[in-house]
């Protein structure tokens, strides 16, 4: 019978290189250095490869290192996960949350919600990262994700919280100049200002009862955050879409205005995704409850705009 993997000496490389330090790991996992000095060396040992370089000056996971961690992350969870199972009726949620959200998203909506929740849960920290990029829940070390998207990925336990659309707007200034599309291909012949965060060429879909028409923009401009878009279509450096929530204000004071309106784009909608595996840890479970319903009853009582 092959050996059972090193489990322990695993998720203690997995606290290492969470910490970036043996010192401050053995702090948290209240241990000796020199026992998580001897985990880590007993799986370098074990798998014939080194995991991390570590100078007077300089802590680095080799390329063994890095290929591992996730994974070694993901055990270290699961660990905690079950712990914290077999403890939720006997004590409070404690520990770290790592949650993922979009960028502009992020800022607006999620960010604000978090001080009332540290308050109530001071056991819990979190450690909130902002991106547009769809993060590696798993290989990136994530326990959480708030994402907007069509489809949020199949592997991956998504709850959808609310729809968000997405609206074709341009300026009145650009419109005036360059007239307003009637058809979504006519928007070949218009300025197009891209979002994306990928290399990948962008299509935009558009739907009217059971006809359907797909554009791939081009223009002046290409960026990877809503906020970012803001200035040039305001400006009136071309025609651009983007989620619902970045609008309301530019739709009320007529600095946007919405395109085709007879045609409708496919919504996204705003996810809380989690891994695919096993049970949540407790402290990931309540932020989760927390996020979802202050989410959810802050855009009921918003009333989105409509146009």
């Amino acid at each position: 019978m092959a050996r059972l993997p090193d489990l322990e000496g695993l998720a203690i490389f997995a606290k290492v290189a969470e910490c970036r330090s043996f010192a401050d790991a053995a702090a948290e996992l209240r241990l000796s250095k020199a026992t998580v000095s001897k985990a880590v060396r007993r799986v370098e040992a074990r798998l014939g490869a080194r995991l991390i370089i570590r100078t007077a000056r300089r802590f680095v996971l080799t390329d063994a290192g890095r290929l591992l961690v996730g994974r070694a992350a993901h055990i270290l969870s699961e660990g905690e996960a079950a712990e914290d199972v077999a403890k939720a009726q006997a004590r409070t949620p404690s520990g770290l949350v790592r949650l993922t959200a979009p960028m502009s998203f992020g800022m607006l909506r999620v960010a604000p919600l978090l001080p009332e929740f540290l308050s109530a849960f001071p056991e819990i920290s979190i450690d909130l990262h902002l991106s547009d990029a769809m993060m590696d829940l798993i290989g990136e070390g994530f326990d959480a994700a708030i994402r907007i998207a069509v489809q949020p990925g199949a592997s991956l336990v998504a709850q959808r919280l609310f729809e968000m659309p997405r609206y074709l707007v341009a300026s009145p200034a650009y419109l005036d100049k360059h007239g307003r599309p009637q058809h979504p291909l006519d928007l070949l012949q218009h300025r197009c200002i891209c979002y994306s965060y990928t290399m990948a060429t962008e299509v935009w879909r558009f739907m009217r009862g059971s006809k359907s028409a797909s554009v791939r923009p081009s223009g002046p401009l290409r960026v990877n955050n809503g906020d970012a878009m803001m200035p040039a279509l305001i400006a009136g450096t071309g025609a651009g879409i983007l989620p619902e929530f970045f609008l309301g204000e530019a739709f009320q004071s007529n600095q946007l205005e919405r395109l085709l309106p007879d045609w409708s784009i496919p919504p996204g909608a705003v996810y809380w995704v989690t891994p695919p595996e096993g049970p949540l840890p407790n402290r990931t479970e309540v932020l989760g409850n927390y996020l979802i319903d202050r989410l959810c009853r802050a855009t009921v009582a918003e009333n989105p705009v409509r146009v």
